[in-house]
């Protein structure tokens, strides 16, 4: 077993599934305020039940502050990345991570039936690697102790 088995899915499960999202109509100042109130990166913009983009620091940093517009006036439907990449919950940790890399992003959309179920960060992949490795080491010292 690697520390990067396990899939998408049970990451979900033991994070939780709950996702803050943001409508497209929505100031990036507003957006902004939920980025820092709720201390997360990134979020999933969404109309209806549909998944039209992803909003993260990055765009507001962009495409707002560097190109001199305002944050109380600019919507999120103007700015937003909206070639979302995501995931599904069966995929593996090692799919999410090759695909974060070779992406050059730090959130994932889960999506199932084209349903989003959840959001995966980098930070996510890090949590489980160092606690698969962790269980890892504790089954490798309780097998060589006798344990």
């Amino acid at each position: 077993m690697t520390m990067t088995s396990g899939t998408i899915g049970t990451i979900l499960h033991h994070k939780g599934a709950s996702v803050w999202t943001i409508s497209p109509q929505a100031t990036v100042f507003e957006a902004i305020q939920l980025l820092a109130r709720k201390n997360i990166g990134a979020l999933p913009v969404v109309e209806g039940d549909k998944l039209i983009g992803i909003f993260t620091e990055r765009d507001y940093t962009r495409k707002v502050a560097l190109e001199g517009k305002t944050s109380h006036t600019t919507k999120v439907r103007e700015i937003l990345t909206s070639e979302v990449v995501a995931i599904s919950p069966n995929e593996t940790v090692e799919d999410a991570m090759r695909l974060m890399t070779e992406k050059r992003i730090r959130h994932l959309p889960v999506l199932e039936e084209g349903r989003m179920v959840g959001l995966i960060s980098i930070g996510d992949m890090v949590n489980w690697i160092i606690s698969a490795q962790s269980a890892a080491i504790d089954q490798m010292e309780a097998y060589l102790s006798g344990r």
